[in-house]
């Protein structure tokens, strides 16, 4: 299995990046949040990534982060969850946010998620309860996670901003793309969204 990947940045969107190790070039299915997270063009990049093997096809996932990778190993053994709906969930949600959603029951969170329905976010929140937990006693990047199981996450202006999209109908990583890209030390809420907005016009 191929565990780790490095080499320089050929060319990325926000699904799929190709690297060149040595000349071979190689491409790799990534969620949103690694998309937006990595290098510029032709910089040196280091995913750590999962390999799996179709009938039809054979693809290679790849997430900057360890704990974005062993999360989505861990969605994929969830009933009903494929690679597809896995990536298209750490698209929305880093393996942090995902696990404080799991931890609080946040059913408001999941269900934002483009391809998650009611139904699909109560089975994650169910089946992931055990998972995350083993999660989190083998990473021992996430072990301070634990302490937020009944801790309130603080909500920053970023958070609220997104919301605010989220709920005037925009997709959630779209939304998340252009808060990043329009949010500046001091800002309001307000003058975030309206910052937001016009970007996305």
């Amino acid at each position: 299995m191929i565990g780790k990947i490095s080499g320089v940045l050929e060319e990325k969107n926000t699904h799929q990046a190709l690297i060149d190790v040595n000349g071979l070039s190689y491409e790799v299915e990534v969620p949103i949040t690694t998309s937006f997270d990595m290098a510029e063009i032709g910089s040196k990049v280091q995913l750590y990534t999962h390999f799996v093997v179709r009938e039809d096809a054979q693809l290679l996932y790849g997430f900057l982060k360890k704990s974005d990778r062993e999360m989505f190993r861990v969605l994929i053994k969830v009933n009903g969850v494929g690679p597809k709906v896995a990536l298209s969930i750490l698209s929305g949600l880093d393996s942090v946010s995902l696990i404080r959603c799991v931890q609080s029951d946040d059913l408001a969170t999941l269900v934002k998620l483009p391809g998650i329905g009611k139904k699909t976010a109560e089975r994650l929140l169910i089946e992931l309860r055990d998972k995350v937990k083993a999660l989190l006693a083998s990473e021992p990047s996430l072990a301070a996670m634990d302490t937020l199981s009944f801790s309130p996450v603080a909500t920053s202006v970023e958070d609220e901003a997104e919301e605010a999209l989220i709920a005037l109908g925009y997709k959630p990583q779209a939304a998340a793309k252009s808060i990043k890209s329009c949010k500046q030390e001091g800002q309001t809420v307000e003058v975030l969204i309206k910052a937001a907005l016009k970007n996305m016009m």
